[in-house]
């Protein structure tokens, strides 16, 4: 067997699911629980960072490949510059970055993906641009699972190297046998990426309805979404969301007060009921056994079971010491939040999240 053909077949060998849900339901720590697998590639808000425009239909070169991952995003950039960076966008905060929201932007890639796998993004970054934008014209599934790779023999090349020099080496870490993309916002895409990747599996991970909401309300992201929809009344939310780029690329859009304008819970609650309803709806049209739920108030409470279900759903084992060490990382005290609300606000909240509980 030539080094090629065992690349191609250790590339099929490895299932793919991907992590859907509202976004602020506990996935951004779901990821960090599967990147301490050893046999996981944990790829984080990857689909968000790119969008819009992450899955076109036609086939695309190498080259363009590579600009849909290296270009920057309008919305991330200027929600650096404001001074109100989204949590999950990990790249501000790395020591030393080349790249920089004044300065050219900061490529999709970067924004939480690489930092989510490396400390030092800039350097995978630069390894992954000649393995990717050479490739010939394909469709953008099979750019995707190139990206995988690459990935994942980056971090086994990684693994041997601290093997061999015998640092930082826990023992126990064969090949990555499952890639798991985690986007925040995702439900609304799962009728595309099922399009894209008709082999994967899938996990719902969902939250409490109002303790959900609640989190949105104090997410730069969602109160800037949910008060553009304010202004655009019937719209779907995946379209107000690809909006929001452009209305923020113009310097002359007061962001920071839409930021600041009050907006009522409730309207929070409208969203995740939404979200839901239709994203159950995406969701009943995969196949059974490509399908599974999460519920993180049930991982809080029983990280052990919940756990082992779901490394069976995405093909990896549940090993012991992983159980332990992900178990620790849960913080049971995000939980309950929207009970200490105001009694009648905490009506009005419950009240719109109904039709999705």
């Amino acid at each position: 067997m030539d080094e090629t053909n065992g690349r191609d077949m250790a590339e099929r060998a490895r299932t793919l699911t991907f992590v859907v849900g509202t976004g602020r339901c506990g996935s951004t720590a779901l990821s960090r629980v599967l990147r301490l697998h050893p046999e996981v590639l944990s790829v984080s808000e990857l689909i968000a960072s790119v969008e819009p425009g992450a899955l076109p239909e036609q086939p695309l070169t190498g080259g363009e490949f590579w600009q849909l991952l290296a270009s920057s995003r309008p919305f991330a950039d200027r929600m650096v510059r404001e001074g109100a960076p989204l949590p999950e966008h990990l790249y501000p905060g790395v020591a030393g970055g080349r790249f920089s929201a004044t300065g050219g932007g900061i490529p999709a890639l970067c924004l939480t993906t690489l930092p989510h796998l490396t400390d030092e993004p800039d350097a995978l970054f630069d390894a992954l641009e000649p393995v990717l934008a050479g490739r010939g014209r394909a469709p953008v599934a099979e750019h995707y699972r190139a990206l995988f790779a690459a990935l994942a023999a980056h971090i086994e090349a990684g693994r041997a190297e601290a093997e061999h020099t015998e640092a930082e080496h826990t023992g126990g870490e064969g090949p990555l046998r499952a890639v798991v993309e985690r986007s925040g916002f995702s439900l609304g895409s799962v009728p595309r990426l099922r399009a894209a990747f008709p082999e994967a599996r899938f996990v719902h991970l969902y939250r409490d309805g109002p303790d959900c909401a609640l989190s949105m309300s104090r997410h730069a992201g969602f109160r800037l979404l949910r008060t553009a929809a304010q202004a655009e009344e019937g719209s779907e939310e995946q379209e107000i969301a690809a909006a929001l780029g452009e209305l923020t690329a113009d310097d002359g859009f007061d962001l920071r007060g839409v930021l600041e304008r009050p907006v009522p819970v409730e309207r929070f609650g409208a969203l995740w009921s939404g979200m839901i309803t239709e994203g159950l709806a995406h969701l009943a049209d995969v196949p059974a056994e490509l399908r599974a739920s999460l519920s993180y108030e049930d991982l809080l409470d029983a990280p052990e079971p919940e756990l082992t279900a779901l490394a069976r759903h995405i093909g990896v084992e549940p090993h012991p010491a992983w159980l332990k060490s992900a178990s620790a990382l849960l913080d049971g005290a995000r939980r309950g939040a929207s009970a200490a609300l105001p009694p009648p606000e905490r009506a009005r909240l419950a009240e719109s999240c109904a039709p999705g509980m």
